[in-house]
């Protein structure tokens, strides 16, 4: 066929802003590869990247996730046949029945590990490994507080934090997320609602707690600052509620010499190499029974302005995927 169906933005805003429309099915040039998906993961960077949070230049497809099998291949590739299963976590357009991306950008999937699997959980599971081994190193014996521990991005992290022997704190917003990220690893988990949030957490942690790792942004920012140890570091890599109003030097000075860091999943997937090992150290974590992916929600691609409707009104749990 010479066209496929592909979510496309003209325009920035809701989700109703998305359509699935007809486009030229893309050919592989040098250097790159052809993927005819079979799941696309669903992230809220796409949430971002569609109102505009993150300016694209439009029009726009969405989607930087997903995995399927090799479908065509540009001149000089010697390292993938067409048939072979590979996935990704940073290429724009992954909702979509084919993608075309560089060869660098994809990873090869094991048998062990399922094409829903793999699209599900790379962007997340590569979130979680820098934020643990890069960002602020975990050794094991920490407790460390994790918001929004119930998302895709949490209950990856419950269980990545079990398995280094560190003790997650999370907050989610109810009583059943919070059951969720207990039965994946994490040591409690709090109402983020909780009008004596600050006081339960302190708890567990009464000298304050080394890092604060936060997707949330605006509505956790000044609790996470006030519940952090001296020299702590609060790691932002995320905006549900909102951008953080203003960081204030002097407040980081007053509060214990605190630590803030912006880190991205971009910038490591930069680094030569970093990808494929990421993507290893995650498919041996998932094939030796350590990291379960919990596919909890599946949208047909024309339900994608649901599925968006879904993530953003903190309707779902783990992690959603389309089906092209």
């Amino acid at each position: 066929m010479d066209t496929m169906k592909a979510v496309r933005v003209d325009v920035c805003g809701a989700a109703e802003q998305m359509l699935v429309k007809d486009v030229p099915l893309p050919k592989p040039g040098t250097g790159e590869v052809r993927i005819r998906l079979k799941a696309c993961g669903i992230n809220l960077i796409d949430t971002y990247h569609r109102s505009g949070l993150y300016p694209l230049a439009l029009p726009t497809g969405l989607g930087c996730e997903g995995a399927g099998l090799v479908d065509a291949l540009g001149e000089g590739i010697d390292d993938l046949i067409e048939g072979d299963r590979v996935g990704f976590a940073m290429g724009m357009g992954a909702y979509a029945e084919a993608i075309v991306l560089p060869r660098g950008a994809l990873v090869k999937i094991p048998a062990g590990v399922s094409d829903e699997e793999s699209a599900a959980v790379l962007l997340k599971a590569m979130t979680v490994d820098y934020l643990f081994n890069d960002t602020f190193p975990l050794s094991g014996g920490e407790t460390v507080l994790f918001h929004a521990a119930a998302g895709g991005v949490g209950l990856i992290a419950c269980q990545w934090a079990r398995y280094k022997g560190v003790k997650l704190i999370g907050t989610a917003s109810t009583q059943d997320k919070c059951d969720l990220a207990v039965s994946h690893g994490a040591e409690a988990c709090l109402l983020s609602d909780d009008p004596e949030l600050s006081e339960k957490l302190r708890v567990y942690s009464p000298e304050g707690y080394p890092v604060v790792y936060d997707s949330v942004g605006r509505s956790t920012y000044r609790l996470s600052l006030g519940l952090l140890a001296p020299l702590g570091m609060f790691v932002s890599f995320g905006n549900a509620s909102g951008p953080i109003d203003a960081v204030v030097p002097g407040e980081l000075a007053l509060s214990g010499s605190l630590y803030f860091t912006r880190p991205s999943l971009a910038t490591h997937m930069a680094r030569p190499g970093w990808m494929q090992t990421s993507a290893d150290r995650i498919f041996d974590l998932i094939e030796a029974g350590h990291l379960s992916v919990d596919v909890n929600q599946r949208y047909p691609l024309r339900d994608v302005v649901r599925a968006h409707n879904d993530l953003e009104g903190r309707r779902t749990t783990g992690s959603s995927v389309l089906i092209p």
